[in-house]
């Protein structure tokens, strides 16, 4: 049975819970300690949709730090969809996400069409502090500016902390996602790949990297 492998990119500035996020998503777990992403790394997990849909999800947490944004079009390209991530209670954060976005359309090198249409969507982390200087108005707002007819910015709000809306935020993308960058025989034994277990974790990085 062929499943689709889904290359998604989680870009946003450093301290914003890109890595949480995925974390969350994945092993269903939050940590406290922060240590910065170097470089990018990802985790690949089945998923199944409402619809009954099943993917691979190739989930790339790639790091906020402005040293390391030269390293984006060694991660950018390929990509299948993009999650702009941003802290809610860090308007500088959510500011960022116009550079985020413009940098990732120009160092991915899509065709200008292809670019109207790529699937994003945004997540604005942290919703468990009590300290909101993002409305959700806001948000909407920046979406609707960067729509196109054909695909609409969907927003979200989450909390890497205590899982509120990061499931739904990953499941909602893998519907997004209309054409699969590849598909992947997962249980055909001849091939040199496998996952045998519903996630599996591979990596590339620029150094070291841990996760926060």
């Amino acid at each position: 049975m062929h499943k689709d492998i889904l290359k998604v990119v989680l870009i946003g500035d450093g301290g914003v819970g890109k890595t949480s996020l995925r974390n969350q998503f994945i092993h269903k777990r939050f940590t406290n300690a922060y240590k910065a992403t170097i470089g990018a790394d990802f985790i690949t997990k089945e998923v199944e949709t409402d619809s009954g849909k099943k993917v691979m999800m190739q989930i790339w947490d790639t790091a906020g730090q402005e040293r390391f944004q030269s390293l984006g079009v060694a991660y950018y390209r390929g990509a299948d969809a993009c999650v702009l991530v941003y802290d809610v209670n860090n308007f500088l954060s959510f500011q960022h996400l116009e550079r985020w976005l413009a940098d990732f359309l120009k160092q991915s090198s899509l065709p200008l069409e292809e670019a109207r249409n790529f699937p994003i969507l945004i997540v604005g982390n942290k919703i468990d502090i009590d300290d909101r200087v993002v409305s959700r108005r806001q948000a909407r707002a920046f979406a609707e500016q960067h729509s196109s007819d054909k695909m609409q910015i969907p927003c979200f709000e989450a909390s890497a902390k205590d899982g509120t809306g990061v499931e739904k935020a990953f499941k909602h993308l893998a519907m997004m996602v209309k054409v699969p960058q590849l598909e992947l025989d997962l249980n055909d034994n001849n091939n040199t790949l496998h996952l045998t277990q519903n996630e599996s974790r591979s990596s590339y990085k620029y150094g070291s990297s841990t996760c926060c």
